[in-house]
């Protein structure tokens, strides 16, 4: 389960200020959702790429203990 700010306080904050892990939230849940969204809602998931793509990626370099090599949102 997702627990963080959800999308009404977050089209507040700009794309650069969101944490991974909602970055990585939103993109899955965009992802399920895309067959259904109109024009406004492909634009703000063409943004979330974007800023995923300008960070890098959401992929980690290592792996630790506690940690493995993709971002989670749970």
């Amino acid at each position: 389960m997702y627990v963080g700010r959800d999308m009404s306080e977050l089209n507040m904050v700009s794309k650069k200020d969101w944490k991974n892990s909602e970055l990585a939230y939103f993109h899955h849940a965009f992802q399920q959702i895309m067959p259904y969204l109109n024009e406004e809602g492909q634009s703000k998931y063409g943004e979330l790429t974007q800023e995923i793509e300008a960070r890098g990626g959401m992929k980690r370099n290592e792996a630790d203990y506690s940690h493995g090599t993709r971002v989670s949102y749970d």
